[in-house]
Formats: structure tokens, C-alpha cells, sequence
């Protein structure tokens, strides 16, 4: 079973969509564009030390004024405030608890604090946990669970330096990392049906992803529609070859082959996830 989450604040601070803090009446308190990008580099960070030169790097790169550093402060001490009226509390308490000066940087401590990004790795770790004891029920609903948290692209209402597009590339990794996890898990259970609908929608947003392609081949050729299952391979051959001047993968073509010939295999779920990994050389 899931542990209750403990982070169970009255706030709550979003990062999987816009970056929003919330009060516990659920009212959004408002940023500026500088501190917003500050506090999303610390909640990504939530709980380390996020080192100063990394806050000045991310806010003006190389070029740094010359006063950067007191113009951070600043930032750091808009964002107290705003801290402090989410949570109900005063800037002192806020600076000693919540958001701390450390020895060369700044941390923003989680507890008590409900940080949607930190719950979303929580419940991944359960779900894989689950599924690799062979639970796949549990370990679906759990993904679910997680997945269930966004709310759009992370932090979309952020404009990004260059250590925050790293932040969104990992999350947005990790995002997909979950949703493949799930697919597996349902395809396993024999849920192909359900979810062709949601397999051509996510195919049709990432056009070059091999996985969720093959995913979908595996689901179509299950309820008797090999032809379409072949047509998805010839499409995603043809924009690979077109968009990179790449042929599909070894493990696309083996179930291509698995398809052609109607492989027995596609039929037994362990055995068709074997056919989408790399054989030993």
C-alpha cells in the first residue's frame, strides 16, 4: 500500500502545468516573471541547496549585472512574502523554515508544503515498485495516480534559462517514462481495445517515437486489424526516413515480421514484450 503523503500542507505549490502557488482556500497567489523563474529552480530542487551561481546563471546567464546579487535577494525576499501569505504565517517564519539561506545558495524545504512534482515521483517509484512485483493492477492505478497530476506541459508559465529547460526535459521525460510504464502494464492485462483511441492520439502528437507506434501495432493486431497495424509501421518508416534518413529500429522490424507472419507470440503478453526488446548480440 501507498504511504499517505506527507507533505499535507495547507499549500500547495503546482509545477506540472503552470507554476501556481495556492493557498488553503485553493487561491492562486500571483508571481513576476524573475521570481517565478527563481522559485522554479528551487522547487525542482526542493529539499537541496540550490547554489547561488546556479540563481544568477539561470536569470542572466554569463552577463551578469552588477547588481545581480542584490536584485536576487530581492527576488528571494518577494517570494517569502508570497510564501507567507499562502501558508498563513509570518516572512520570519517562512525564512527560518520554509525557504532558508544556507551556506552559498538557497533552499526550499518541502514539509508542509504540497508540492505536485514531489507526489508525481512518489507515486511513479509505487507504481513501478508494484509492477515489478508482479502487481500489475496496483501498479496501473498508481501511474494513474501520478499521471492524473498534470495539468500540461511543466512549468509552461515559466520562461526557461538554460538550467530550467534542462528541469522541463526531465520531467517531460519522466512523464512519458510513467505513461509507456502504464501501457505495458494494460497491454499485459489485455486491455488493447481501450486503448487504441489514446495510442493514436499520443502517436499522432509524437510522430518519431518508435515505442508508442509499436504499442499500437501490438493493440490493433490484437483486435483483428493486422492491415492498420501494418499501415502505422509504413507511415512511421516513411516520416523516419523522411524527417532523419533513418530506417526503423531492429526491435520495430522484428514485430513487423511477428506481424506478417501472424507470430503466435503477439498473442501471449510476456512473450510479445520480449519481441519489442533489443536479442542479445
Amino acid at each position: 500500500m501507498l504511504k499517505q503523503w506527507p507533505y499535507g500542507g495547507d499549500m500547495k505549490i503546482n509545477a506540472l502545468g503552470p507554476l501556481t502557488v495556492v493557498d488553503d482556500t485553493g487561491r492562486l497567489l500571483s508571481t513576476v516573471p524573475k521570481p517565478r523563474r527563481v522559485l522554479a529552480l528551487l522547487v525542482t530542487h526542493a529539499d537541496q541547496v540550490v547554489p547561488t551561481s546556479m540563481l544568477l546563471r539561470e536569470l542572466w546567464g554569463t552577463d551578469l549585472p552588477r547588481t545581480a546579487m542584490t536584485t536576487l535577494q530581492t527576488y528571494i525576499g518577494q517570494l517569502r512574502r508570497t510564501l507567507a501569505t499562502a501558508a498563513d504565517t509570518d516572512v520570519a517564519t517562512v525564512t527560518a523554515q520554509m525557504l532558508r539561506t544556507e551556506t552559498g545558495g538557497y533552499e526550499l524545504s518541502s514539509a508542509g508544503i504540497d508540492i505536485d512534482l514531489l507526489h508525481f515521483f512518489q507515486l511513479q517509484e509505487a507504481g513501478k515498485a508494484a509492477l515489478r512485483a508482479g502487481n500489475d493492477r496496483e501498479g496501473i492505478l498508481l501511474l494513474r495516480e501520478a499521471l492524473a497530476l498534470w495539468q500540461g506541459p511543466p512549468l509552461v508559465n515559466v520562461e526557461p534559462g538554460p538550467l530550467l529547460e534542462a528541469q522541463v526535459l526531465r520531467l517531460e521525460e519522466s512523464r512519458l517514462c510513467t505513461l509507456e510504464q502504464r501501457l505495458v502494464a494494460e497491454l499485459r492485462l489485455g486491455e488493447h481495445q481501450a486503448l487504441i483511441s489514446e495510442l493514436v492520439e499520443l502517436t499522432t502528437i509524437r510522430p518519431l517515437h518508435e515505442s508508442l507506434h509499436a504499442h499500437l501495432m501490438v493493440a490493433l493486431y490484437r483486435c483483428g486489424r493486422r492491415s492498420e497495424a501494418l499501415a502505422v509501421f509504413h507511415k512511421l518508416r516513411h516520416t523516419l526516413i523522411t524527417d532523419l534518413g533513418l530506417e526503423p529500429s531492429g526491435e520495430l522490424l522484428r514485430l513487423q515480421h511477428a506481424i506478417l507472419t501472424a507470430d503466435p507470440a503477439l498473442n501471449l503478453t510476456e512473450r510479445t514484450i520480449e519481441l519489442l526488446q533489443p536479442r542479445a548480440a
